[in-house]
């Protein structure tokens, strides 16, 4: 199969793969991402996040997202929620004992989709 024969997710899930699973001494000290679960099948993002993880110790990963299912996929301090109001930006890392017995029986993306964590512009 070429390229031109491959879906955008498949593309898109060998670029990030590329780009996480090189050697260290070849990945950039920062690497930014944005909203990298377009396209992917679901059991692609959870691997997504693995791979992210995996190098989180060498490597400043920043991943821009909306999607639940990848938020699920890493512990509260990962996570930064930036919110936007009166044109001020803040950026506010979760906080796991202020989420308390939420985490008991909801996932992070189901608290996203709660909106419980906040990232969404206020009316």
């Amino acid at each position: 199969m070429g390229p031109l024969e491959l879906s955008g997710g498949t593309l898109r899930y060998i670029c990030l793969s590329t780009l996480l699973l090189q050697p260290p001494e070849l990945q950039p000290s920062l690497i930014l991402i944005d909203e990298p679960e377009l396209g992917l099948h679901p059991f692609a993002i959870t691997l997504l996040a693995e791979m992210i993880r995996a190098i989180e110790g060498d490597k400043q990963v920043i991943v821009a997202t909306q999607s639940a299912q990848l938020v699920s996929e890493f512990d509260p301090s990962d996570i930064v929620v930036t919110e936007t109001e009166d044109g001020l930006t803040t950026f506010n890392r979760l906080d796991e004992s202020q989420l308390g017995d939420w985490l008991d029986e909801y996932s992070l993306g189901d608290l996203w989709l709660m909106n419980h964590l906040g990232g969404r512009r206020a009316r």
